[in-house]
């Protein structure tokens, strides 16, 4: 019988008022919905971003088969935890296996077929040797992501083009705001998945002896709420730890103060603007 212990990732839903039908009960064809829902979420716990993973491997994912087997019944305002994990893998097809789960208590379970297969012909081919790899990393608890450490020369180009798409493109901060003399000077950080793709960056500046400045502090929207940020935060923590640092400031955005705050740092004066945006002074000690 499929235990939660058999998942790895969950995918944490709350059933809405919309999928429950005349029984009072989540209509059967939802759970196909929490499924997908979940594997959107998988996707993300890999750090793989959906579309350019699939555009990197030449390649998409149909859905061939779809199974589903039902034990119990989730209600209106349960909060369910929806498992996801890859069951096998043959020459171009994927199998997942999902579930979802009351508790502990097991409602429905199912498979989902893909293939793998390119998206002008929709004809099947190999799956990549790179996403083999890649899931079984993840299935056996591999790290996903690797933050690297370094000067602009070294990793400028990528937390360039970061910044750029989330401060200027889909903030609209001016690029002459975005852009100083700091990033030559600056400890760089850049999160990169297993197929080489930044997703997160940061930097990290000396603001005055013993008081370290972290900033520019971005992820890519797909991978938000992934934890890529807090490791690239935590990269940066580290570097000043290490040239003996005692405390750290960042300006955080305030719709990003929640963030910080789970880092352990705490407000430091009154809210001020920023680039037109609400910030936050914050602090944490080392």
């Amino acid at each position: 019988m499929t235990r939660r212990a058999d998942f790895r990732f969950f995918e944490r839903l709350r059933v809405r008022w919309v999928e429950v039908d005349l029984q009072k009960i989540v209509f059967n064809g939802h759970y196909l919905m929490y499924f997908d829902t979940a594997v959107a979420g998988w996707w993300r716990a890999l750090a793989l971003p959906y579309h350019e993973t699939m555009a990197a491997l030449d390649g998409d994912f149909f859905v061939r088969k779809a199974s589903l087997e039902y034990s119990a019944s989730a209600r209106y305002d349960d909060l369910v935890d929806v498992g996801v994990r890859t069951a096998r893998i043959g020459n171009s097809s994927k199998v997942l296996a999902c579930a979802v789960f009351r508790g502990d208590q097991l409602l429905v379970e199912g498979e989902l077929v893909y293939v793998f297969a390119d998206p002008a012909t929709q004809k099947s081919q190999p799956v990549p040797q790179q996403l083999r790899d890649a899931l079984h990393a993840f299935d056996t608890g591999q790290a996903m992501v690797d933050v690297r450490v370094g000067a602009w020369d070294a990793l400028g180009r990528e937390a360039g083009a970061i910044r750029k798409k989330v401060f200027v493109e889909e903030q609209g901060i001016p690029a002459e705001l975005e852009w100083d003399a700091a990033d030559a000077v600056a400890l760089h950080a850049v999160a990169y998945n297993r197929f080489g793709l930044a997703l997160a960056t940061g930097r990290l500046l000396e603001h005055e002896p013993g008081l370290s400045k972290i900033g520019r502090m971005a992820v890519v929207p797909a991978l938000r709420g992934s934890r890529i940020g807090r490791q690239v935060l935590d990269a940066l923590m580290q570097a000043a730890r290490e040239r003996g640092d005692r405390q750290v400031l960042l300006h955080a955005q305030t719709s990003a103060a929640g963030f910080y705050r789970r880092a352990g740092f705490e407000p430091q004066g009154a809210e001020f603007e920023e680039a037109g945006i609400p910030h936050l002074a914050m602090v944490k000690a080392l």
